[in-house]
């Protein structure tokens, strides 16, 4: 990721295809004003505070576990049909430290091991690093992970002596394949989880941008044994600068004395430690904006669903257009989300990368950087999202110049 910074600090003119950030649309700074006074009129109107009150809920430091956690469950219900107690939610700052706390609730013995979809986004590998989490690799198909590759995932992991502990798997327009998994390998993967004791971190950031309109259930919806702890955010959907997320974790925790407790409040015990609370203002602001939306984001964000279709609809179209059926490349389809993968003729290293933006300005990412071990080398991820579609055919353009002319070393 260094490197890419410094690629694209050194070529600023590059269309780029390399972050995978929401697109800068014309942001108005007068609308958090207006979100907070929605919040607080909710918090006096719905829950009976006084305005005393309000204030110390926008400027004391809050609870550990969240204070918008009741409209986060009415939001992930509303959308995805996940019902689940407002006390299993806890508010992260951003899904990143959501990824933290889950990995050291559940990762307490050496031995234990995290499953990874192999291509995978490196937040998680990176925290598992973190935390001294060993991870395994499970093949990724065009259908996402699927229960054969967990199957056999775990019998490597148990034969060298080791427990899988977990499942990291992005069922939803996953970074950085742009995969989806059917509905039908959803209920197979929950089932091998419960066949094998694993836990499943659903990470679902991509899930309202869909090329198609088409919905699967969340693997959180069809979790019928609470195998699956849920990983949220608000970033690509809502307010990226605000860093606010969401864990549910509904899982029962048995303690030694047989009382009983949710995953959530050990994630809390957690996050005291580290971050202490989630910024109440940033919450304040992603609350007043839930209830603006009558806690529908699908509703309230159908202009920005429609501007990421635009732009994956125009990325594909512009790689019909100017690679056409050019020999040696080919690209996947995705439903929906902010990245395809375009397999290319040559090895796609820094090198390519660095002579593509400093002679025909033009960034993309090596899908290499996505694996834990070997692969991926004849490949790129292209990211679609932060670019106007003008951008887009112009970026393809100078891409497949740039395929023309390049000659391995």
């Amino acid at each position: 990721m260094n490197f890419l910074n410094e690629v694209t600090a050194r070529f600023p003119g590059a269309v780029s295809f390399a972050p995978g950030r929401p697109y800068d649309e014309p942001f108005d700074p007068t609308v958090v004003a207006g979100y907070l006074d929605a919040y607080a009129k909710y918090l006096e109107r719905d829950r009976g505070l006084s305005q005393r009150q309000v204030g110390a809920v926008l400027f004391q430091y809050g609870r550990t576990k969240g204070q918008i956690h009741e409209l986060v469950a009415a939001t992930v219900a509303g959308d995805e049909g996940i019902e689940v107690p407002a006390e299993s939610i806890v508010v992260t700052v951003g899904a990143q430290e959501g990824m933290l706390l889950a990995l050291r609730a559940l990762f307490r013995d050496p031995a234990d091991v995290l499953l990874v979809a192999s291509p995978c986004y490196i937040g998680i590998t990176g925290a598992a690093r973190l935390l001294d989490v060993a991870v395994e690799p499970v093949p990724e198909g065009p259908s996402g992970v699927d229960a054969a590759g967990v199957r056999a995932a775990v019998a490597r992991v148990r034969a060298g002596g080791r427990r899988p502990r977990a499942l990291y798997a992005v069922p939803d327009f996953a970074n950085p394949s742009g995969t989806s998994m059917p509905a039908a390998a959803r209920r197979e993967l929950l089932a091998v989880a419960a066949e094998e004791d694993l836990f499943v971190l659903e990470d679902n950031p991509y899930g309202l941008f869909s090329r198609t309109g088409r919905r699967v259930p969340t693997l959180k919806r069809l979790d019928e044994h609470r195998r699956v702890v849920y990983l949220g955010s608000f970033a690509k959907t809502c307010f990226p600068g605000a860093r606010v997320g969401y864990t549910i974790a509904d899982q029962p925790v048995v303690a030694p004395d047989g009382s009983v407790t949710l995953l959530a409040d050990q994630l809390s015990k957690i996050k005291s430690m580290t971050t202490v609370n989630t910024s109440p203002l940033a919450q304040a602001v992603v609350g007043g904006m839930l209830v603006t939306y009558g806690c529908r984001l699908r509703a309230g964000g159908e202009e920005r669903i429609r501007r990421y279709r635009e732009r994956l609809d125009a990325l594909l179209a512009a790689l019909d257009r100017h690679f056409g059926r050019a020999a040696g490349f080919g690209w996947n389809v995705p439903d929906g989300g902010f990245f395809l993968v375009l397999t290319v003729p040559f090895v796609a290293d820094e090198a390519a990368l660095t002579r593509s933006a400093r002679d025909h300005g033009v960034l993309w990412t090596p899908m290499s950087y996505f694996y834990a071990g070997a692969g991926g080398e004849r490949q790129i991820r292209l990211s679609c999202s932060y670019l106007d579609p003008g951008e887009i055919d112009e970026g393809v353009r100078r891409l497949r110049e740039f395929t023309r002319t390049h000659r391995q070393p």
